[in-house]
């Protein structure tokens, strides 16, 4: 993958593009209907990539907003515009297969790469590694899984290469103590993760600035994913995109 990616997130429950306050059901930051307009108008402004989350998948455990998916990934706009990576409750062969049938470009594996290794490694083998992200979200340093409902006792930077053996092609990291809160990147912990890992990464969670885009594009990641500090207007797409 060339080039630093500046990735705009389109969070889906119930239907609706939405932002949460550190992954909270309740907690509700910013809400819009018509999520196709929205991913539309992130490719129009230049996203040359768009990060869609079900979070209805990623709380119960089925994909809920698959048919709002298949939308944006067909929608004239968007279709051969952007590239699409899609997570949440992706746990078995048949839900990622799903996915990357209706065009999506890689699909991202949270809880399943720690509990379903060979899911990773199947996907990967069909696939190719390309088509493959693992998403490692983190509290205090530890991975937590299940919509970020249990922290385990791995270190992201230990997990990072375990996934990286299954086969992942990138990795997606999410500091959770910052997420939605947009008081900034936690950046140490960036820079430990960054460093570690072998494969491209790419950083999400509380990034509020174009300074923090800036600081995590130099410190080595391949792109950024920006969530409520976009919808909440702190930072401007246009300038920060390129």
């Amino acid at each position: 993958m060339s080039g630093f990616e500046v990735i705009p997130a389109v969070d889906l429950k119930g239907g609706n593009c939405v932002q949460l306050r550190q992954g909270k059901q309740d907690a509700v930051i910013f809400s819009a209907e018509n999520p196709v307009a929205i991913a539309r108008e992130w490719v129009v402004q230049g996203a040359k990539r768009l990060h869609i989350i079900d979070l209805d998948g990623a709380f119960m455990k089925e994909q809920g907003n698959f048919s709002v998916i298949k939308e944006i990934t067909e929608s004239e706009g968007v279709k051969g515009e952007a590239k699409i990576q899609v997570g949440g409750g992706i746990r078995t062969y048949e839900a990622a297969v799903k996915l990357l049938e209706i065009g999506v470009d890689r699909v991202i594996f949270g809880t399943a790469a720690l509990k379903s290794p060979q899911l990773i490694e199947t996907v990967a083998d069909v696939f190719s590694s390309e088509r493959v992200m693992v998403a490692l979200d983190a509290r205090g340093g530890k991975v937590a899984i299940d919509g970020w409902r249990e922290v385990t006792g791995i270190e992201a930077k230990a997990a990072a290469k375990k996934v990286e053996e299954m086969g992942a092609g990138s990795l997606l990291f999410t500091n959770i103590d910052v997420e939605g809160l947009m008081g900034g990147v936690e950046r140490e912990i960036i820079e430990e993760f960054v460093g570690a890992a072998s494969v491209p990464v790419v950083i999400a969670g509380g990034v509020s600035s174009a300074e923090d885009v800036k600081w995590i594009k130099e410190v080595g990641a391949s792109g950024v994913v920006l969530g409520s500090a976009l919808y909440k207007g702190k930072i401007n797409f246009k300038l920060v995109k390129s």
